[in-house]
């Protein structure tokens, strides 16, 4: 069997791991935007910290930062920026180790997401955005 190599797609696919990986954050951060009262009430209902300066900061991150690694700008530094606060938001979001039952079954199921998630945004800090970024430019 002929060893198959996708290193001759590397960039293309580059592209398409950093509109696959934005694209949740992309449209919830927009919601987030487009609804900011309602964002401040649910950052309240997690118990988030400072409920409006957690709804300011979610909002910069995905769907500000979400736009710029779309784009390629910056990519390496929050890529990282973006797996801690998706590893942060599991931990305040998805506290399933104090629920039971389905409710604790679909949390653990979203706590992982979000761990899944940050370890594809570490793998981005570390191959970089390929060339088809402003970072390349």
């Amino acid at each position: 069997m002929q060893y198959l190599s996708l290193e001759k797609y590397r960039d293309s696919l580059l592209l398409l791991v950093r509109v696959l990986l934005m694209l949740l954050f992309v449209i919830f951060g927009w919601e987030k935007l487009t609804g900011f009262e309602g964002t401040i009430g649910y950052m309240a209902s997690v118990g988030a910290p400072l409920p409006a300066v957690a709804a300011v900061i979610a909002v910069v991150v995905e769907f500000v930062f979400g736009i710029l690694i779309i784009l390629g700008f910056y990519t390496r530094p929050l890529a990282i920026i973006l797996a801690i606060y998706t590893v942060v938001t599991g931990l305040i979001g998805h506290q399933y180790w104090h629920m039971t039952g389905m409710e604790q079954y679909m949390a653990m199921i979203n706590f992982y997401k979000n761990v899944s998630i940050a370890g594809g945004f570490l793998a981005l800090a570390l191959t970089g955005p390929g060339k088809f970024s402003i970072d390349r430019k």
